[in-house]
């Protein structure tokens, strides 16, 4: 279980940093937000799909005993433990991942911007 060496946010750029040994990855609020392992995303196993949380912010970081990272959103949600592995997993999969997210946004209509709709015109 890898665990991060350093963990620092910065919340003017609404980033959060962790850093394994040398190698340091900055994940957004946003891309953290929409694969929270809280139940409120994973659905109890039918994950529903998150949207508008492009301005979303990280206020703070908490620690979860020593097996986790408790974070807390501007949008209320604080209810996801990020365990070390799911982080670990997050920081290096994480092209890969917000790729299936654009995807899915896109196949159900869905917007990153909370302010952006889309409008159908009907025949």
């Amino acid at each position: 279980m890898p665990i991060p060496s350093a963990i620092k946010l910065h919340k003017a750029s609404r980033i959060l940093e962790l850093r394994y040994g040398e190698q340091s990855y900055r994940l957004d609020a946003e891309f953290l937000r929409v694969h929270s392992p809280s139940a409120e995303v994973r659905g109890h196993g039918r994950p529903i799909l998150q949207y508008g949380k492009q301005h979303v912010a990280l206020l703070a970081v908490e620690p979860a005993g020593n097996y986790a990272l408790k974070l807390i959103f501007d949008d209320g949600h604080d209810s996801g433990l990020y365990h070390w592995d799911y982080l670990y997993q997050l920081a290096t999969e994480h092209d890969s991942l917000w790729q299936r997210y654009l995807q899915q946004l896109h196949a159900a209509g869905r917007r990153r911007d909370p302010d952006e709709s889309i409008v159908r015109l009907l025949d």
